[in-house]
């Protein structure tokens, strides 16, 4: 029996199937569904093979072809998906909804499995991710600070009170300056990251308040979706202001262990902007390991920038929190009951 879904179905069901995306391994790299297991019908090299044999010969060719590759997987297939999904319930898709995600589903019915499928692939879910930022609409609440001023362990102490949160440098692996791939895994693609923030929003209780990190629209390579990051700037910026020796020990907690040729590297990063002087004096600080007399050198640099664009927020409610201390749970207590 056919059981082709629209988007919003096919997500609903997914959550209680296990997710096979049986594209290509390098097309589920570049962007998958949050969740979804690789489960390619064919490997990068196989794929250009049939693509090849479409455009020169044909699309019988094209469909030989490719049963003569994928015919002495398919009993691996079964083995796989049953060890994948005891229960045999899957949810399928490819790229359109098409000829690959249809063979496997019809191989998986014919082995007993209960499948859906996606009516128009991938290709509909990202249609529907891009279009999701246009029509998400949340009272956020956007903790800013200077480098250093502790906002993410802030959101994470928000989260601890039962708040919502959204930690944009969580998702995207970085923590949004020259400094912010240091401790960090690979980033995504930027597809990738507009999928997980979607699924992350998508989650969220609309009648309650979000709090969200101040970031600049890239964070290292990835970007916020241009509709997001406008209606971030537009929401309520709460401005923490700490003292400077709680924002240099929440910079030695973050970056002392860390390999000084990574730290070095990201000060020769900044190098034009830090100045010739600044940078000497950066680096001799950090071979000495001296590393809050580095600290304060790039918090000189960081503070221009966070005030350049403090400066050019357009939010029409931007409120100054100053604190004689720079503890995140009390911090984060104070600003839960800010109306």
């Amino acid at each position: 029996m056919d059981n082709r879904l629209d988007i919003a179905d096919f997500l609903r069901e997914s959550s209680s199937r296990v997710l096979l995306d049986v594209r290509s391994p390098g097309e589920y790299a570049q962007g998958h569904i949050p969740g979804a297991v690789s489960f390619p019908l064919f490997s990068d090299e196989e794929r250009a093979l049939v693509g090849t044999c479409y455009k020169q010969q044909g699309k019988e060719q094209a469909l030989e072809l490719g049963l003569e590759l994928v015919g002495p997987k398919m009993a691996g297939f079964i083995r796989q998906a049953r060890q994948l999904a005891p229960d045999r319930r899957l949810a399928v898709h490819c790229w359109r909804g098409g000829q690959r995600s249809g063979s496997m589903a019809w191989l998986f019915r014919q082995a007993g499995f209960e499948v859906a499928t996606l009516d128009g692939g991938y290709k509909k879910y990202r249609r529907y991710v891009l279009d999701g930022f246009q029509e998400i609409h949340l009272d956020m609440r956007v903790v800013g600070g200077r480098t250093g001023s502790g906002k993410t362990k802030i959101l994470k102490e928000l989260a601890l009170l039962g708040e919502q949160i959204i930690d944009l440098e969580g998702l995207a692996h970085h923590k949004g300056s020259a400094f912010g791939s240091i401790g960090e895994i690979a980033q995504p693609t930027v597809e990738q990251f507009e999928n997980d923030l979607f699924q992350a929003l998508s989650a969220l209780d609309p009648q309650r308040q979000v709090w969200i990190e101040n970031e600049s629209r890239s964070i290292g390579r990835v970007y916020i979706p241009a509709p997001f990051w406008e209606k971030m700037r537009a929401s309520t910026l709460f401005n923490v202001q700490i003292p400077e020796t709680a924002r240099i020990d929440n910079l030695l907690q973050d970056y002392v262990l860390t390999d000084k040729s990574e730290l070095e590297a990201a000060f020769l990063r900044i190098d034009k902007k830090l100045g010739g002087q600044h940078l000497k004096a950066a680096l001799e600080a950090l071979r000495a390991d001296d590393f809050a007399t580095a600290a304060r050198i790039a918090l000189h640099y960081y503070d221009k920038t966070y005030q350049h664009g403090l400066d050019n927020n357009p939010s029409s409610d931007i409120r100054l929190l100053e604190y004689a201390h720079g503890d995140p749970a009390s911090i984060a207590k104070e600003l839960r009951s800010e109306k």
